[in-house]
């Protein structure tokens, strides 16, 4: 591949082919008169009483290749290391104009640079190395002079250039010539390409493939409906502890898979056998998982490899669930609140204390700093409470304790029955 030295390297072909064009047609004696080729803007070159014959190859644009534009993607891994040097697939966009102060000058000019050029559709190898030889050391100077372009590895690309001519139309050309700010003259568009300028910075590469399977499996896409308490919809779900294991129930379809795993709040998990269909999937709930927010996903593993191994297959929706605190046991004083519950309070988490009078009905609300720190108790000022018996709610995160009993074969089953304290 070229390097960033290639686009200098084209035009210095492009020149040296038009200055030894122009001399084996001999112009300089049909015009009688010294001929020049020059790569100036057009603005630059000298019109008017010092107009001298000359070729001018102008590069006015330079755009991207779409033929090249997806090779050899992507570049870097997900850490930002450098895998591969994909090109830069470059087309160039050039003006032939031809000046002069006699009549025809301009004509002749045009006619042969234009003969040339159609007579020279491929830059060869032999004739990019020839036209870009130089006698004098090679350096990395930032602007290096023409002689020195042969470092741009120009030919050894592994595309050849092609040179071929280029439509432009009347307003087109008006609105360059009025952009270059220049006198207009005889003017022939061409189209370049392709220039590929290529990194030679340090890459990674895996090893080659050792042994190939084939693995064909139906195509599913598992999805997650809702997430439900295992004794019940419309239900708390409760933390599990070292004691009481408690489950959920995920309600979704094409859920069942030979290989699969639930992950929730990052962890993967794998359920029983026979407590996974393809509508429903339960399973217990992990001992320290926080109060609040949590979420989970069902994914399907593939077994792919000699031997077989797991691989990232397919994967549900991400669905959202509520784990309630459960306090396990409260001390009241006339001045705060001593509550134990499950699971741990974590460092950050806001907690709230609501009390209800089962009198009166009066509601009170203490809330505490942000946790500094992960604890399974808590202490909560209050103040300004009535004597009387108070049902005792906790809010961490926005979850809330339940006041129902949830045990589906006692008689008071969905009734508020606790926690009580009173006062």
């Amino acid at each position: 591949m070229s390097n960033a030295l290639a686009i200098a390297g084209v035009s210095a072909v492009l020149k040296d082919l038009l200055n030894n064009g122009l001399i084996d047609h001999d112009v300089t004696a049909a015009l009688s008169a010294p001929v020049k080729v020059s790569l100036q803007p057009p603005d630059r070159v000298k019109t008017g009483d010092l107009e001298i014959p000359l070729l001018n190859l102008f590069l006015y644009q330079v755009t991207p290749n779409t033929g090249w534009s997806n090779t050899r993607l992507p570049s870097r891994d997900s850490n930002g290391d450098r895998l591969t040097n994909p090109p830069l697939a470059l087309d160039l966009h050039y003006l032939l104009t031809a000046y002069g102060q006699e009549d025809f000058q301009t004509e002749i000019l045009l006619g042969y640079g234009m003969q040339i050029l159609h007579e020279t559709p491929v830059l060869s190898r032999d004739a990019i190395r020839t036209s870009l030889a130089t006698t004098g050391p090679v350096t990395d100077t930032l602007l290096p002079p023409p002689s020195h372009l042969l470092a741009s590895d120009l030919a050894d690309q592994v595309e050849q250039i092609k040179i071929s001519p280029h439509n432009l139309t009347t307003e087109e050309l008006s609105k360059l010539w009025t952009a270059f700010q220049g006198h207009y003259r005889p003017t022939a568009a061409y189209h370049v390409s392709v220039v590929l300028i290529e990194s030679t910075k340090p890459t990674k590469t895996a090893l080659p493939v050792r042994d190939r399977t084939i693995n064909v499996s139906p195509f599913r896409f598992p999805r997650v409906d809702e997430i439900a308490a295992d004794i019940g919809s419309n239900l708390p779900i409760l933390p599990s502890t070292n004691i009481v294991t408690n489950y959920i129930v995920i309600n979704g379809s094409q859920l069942q898979n030979d290989n699969t795993r639930v992950i929730i709040a990052g962890d993967e998990y794998t359920p029983q056998l026979q407590d996974v269909d393809d509508q429903r999937i339960r399973i217990a709930l992990p001992v320290g998982l926080p109060a609040g927010i949590n979420s989970a996903q069902v994914v399907q593993k593939l077994m792919l490899g000699i031997p077989p191994s797991e691989h990232r297959g397919f994967e549900s929706n991400v669905v959202a669930f509520v784990v309630v605190p459960v306090l396990t046991n409260i001390t009241p004083h006339p001045t705060n609140f001593v509550i134990d519950v499950n699971p741990t309070l974590q460092a950050s988490q806001r907690v709230v204390l609501a009390l209800n009078n089962k009198t009166t009905g009066a509601s009170y609300t203490f809330s505490i700093p942000l946790l500094t720190a992960n604890t399974n108790t808590v202490t909560i000022p209050v103040s300004g409470l009535d004597p009387g018996q108070y049902f005792v709610r906790l809010q961490v995160d926005g979850a809330e304790s339940s006041l129902l009993d949830l045990n589906p074969a006692s008689p008071t089953f969905k009734q508020f029955i606790s926690p009580q304290v009173t006062i």
